[in-house]
């Protein structure tokens, strides 16, 4: 199995490479470099940890990318490297964005029924149940609506829920929403905006929604993983835990090293071999039941299709 790791900036790369017992740089067009990294230990003294049920598949390897801070960087870094991983007869199993975040104040935002109060402590590890992009939209009079609302495209992504509970019992992490954001949240007013406008947000971040695009659009099942690195609001640099959230990133990637799915992650539509038929792959044009007639990508496995509906918008990520 082939994971694709995409971060933000180099400092996050090397603490999930950190975690891998490092990697081999290898360079990737556009200008971008992939540390190619090993898989699970080769001691086997750790327990694989079960997802799913069916054929075993060990964990192959890991190649982790740093793509640059915001949601259109890590679009691009990971469409040119999945594309290329695919061109060169090898796909990726697996996308997972990864890195430091905002959490969000425990009790800030309402749990949803029957759940825990949510909030991320600072150092505390989240994995995304959830993958929304909380400033993909326009304001209106009567206040912020989603992209799906105007007619367009989707703003939530939901990662296989079997996959998304191993991997936050291996690496002791809550789940909740985490959202991506353009502008990272710096005031008490927007934070409490955000988390009204999704109960149950965890954490902010951005790039997940990026990553999870890019993904969606070449057939790869996604994941977010995050450490808290500071807490959503006032900008206090001197509270940021930056070094902790970055250990803890590195403690999280080394007990998902043991997470081995027991079914391939098989993609319902693969990349086309020739990318000059792109434009000719099955679509899926039943959009929303009440929405425009809009084309859509057939439906992924671990992404939300336009029928799932709008997801509340939301809020920020943090990085220095």
């Amino acid at each position: 199995m082939r994971i694709l790791v995409v971060t933000a900036v180099a400092a996050e790369r090397d603490a999930v490479a950190a975690a891998l017992d490092g990697g081999e740089p290898d360079p990737l067009p556009g200008g971008y470099e992939l540390l190619r990294c090993a898989g699970d230990s080769e001691d086997g003294e750790d327990e694989p940890v079960a997802v799913t049920s069916d054929e075993a598949v060990a964990v192959a390897s890991f190649d982790v990318l740093a793509a640059g801070v915001g949601p259109a960087a890590a679009a691009a870094g990971t469409a040119t490297a999945l594309t290329a991983a695919a061109l060169s007869g090898q796909p990726y199993d697996l996308a997972v964005s990864a890195g430091i975040g905002g959490g969000f104040a425990p009790g800030l935002s309402a749990a949803p029924p029957g759940s825990s109060p949510s909030g991320a402590p600072l150092g505390s590890v989240v994995v995304a149940e959830a993958i929304v992009a909380a400033d993909l939209g326009a304001e209106t009079p009567d206040g912020f609506a989603p992209v799906t609302e105007l007619g367009f495209g989707t703003v939530v992504h939901r990662p296989d829920p079997a996959l998304v509970r191993a991997v936050a019992t291996a690496a002791g992490a809550a789940i909740g929403t985490i959202i991506t954001v353009s502008t990272v949240t710096g005031s008490a007013e927007r934070a409490a905006e955000l988390a009204e406008r999704h109960p149950g947000v965890l954490a902010e971040a951005m790039e997940g929604f990026g990553v999870a695009e890019a993904a969606a659009a070449h057939g790869v099942p996604v994941l977010e993983v995050r450490a808290i690195s500071n807490a959503v609001g006032p900008r206090d640099r001197a509270a940021w835990r930056i070094g902790d959230a970055l250990a803890a990133l590195t403690g999280a990637f080394r007990t998902l090293r043991t997470v081995r799915p027991l079914r391939p992650l098989r993609p319902l539509r693969a990349l086309p071999e020739d990318l000059t038929t792109a434009a000719a792959a099955p679509l899926n044009t039943t959009g929303p039941a009440d929405g425009p007639d809009t084309a859509y990508p057939t439906a992924v496995p671990g992404t939300a299709s336009p029928a799932d509906g709008p997801a509340a918008p939301g809020s920020a990520p943090s990085h220095p």
